[in-house]
């Protein structure tokens, strides 16, 4: 088990896979799958051996896949009703 790819995974899951990206344009497997290759790609270039990646494999997609799957969305109706009446506070009505 290599505990230093694992953190690196994390933060490169935090810094490429923000919360809600995924807007259905493709399916949550897809996307977990181009991600995955991505991340081991870019994995490659930060010097992790061949054997750190793979040995891990296993615990990455799942990682990759919840992240991906967040469903949490901006609500944009919400922060226009929440900029408006911020506004109408500020001009003292």
């Amino acid at each position: 088990m290599s505990n230093r790819f694992l953190r690196w995974v994390d933060t490169w899951i935090e810094e490429n896979i923000p919360p809600g990206a995924n807007f259905d344009i493709e399916s949550h497997e897809v996307k977990t799958k181009r991600l995955s290759e991505k991340l081991f790609a870019e994995a490659a270039a930060a010097n992790f051996t061949n054997f750190e990646t793979e040995e891990e494999r296993e615990r990455v997609t799942p990682l990759v896949l919840a992240a991906v799957s967040d469903s949490r969305d901006f609500d944009i109706d919400a922060y226009h009703l929440k900029s408006q009446l911020a506004r109408e506070n500020e001009d003292g009505d």
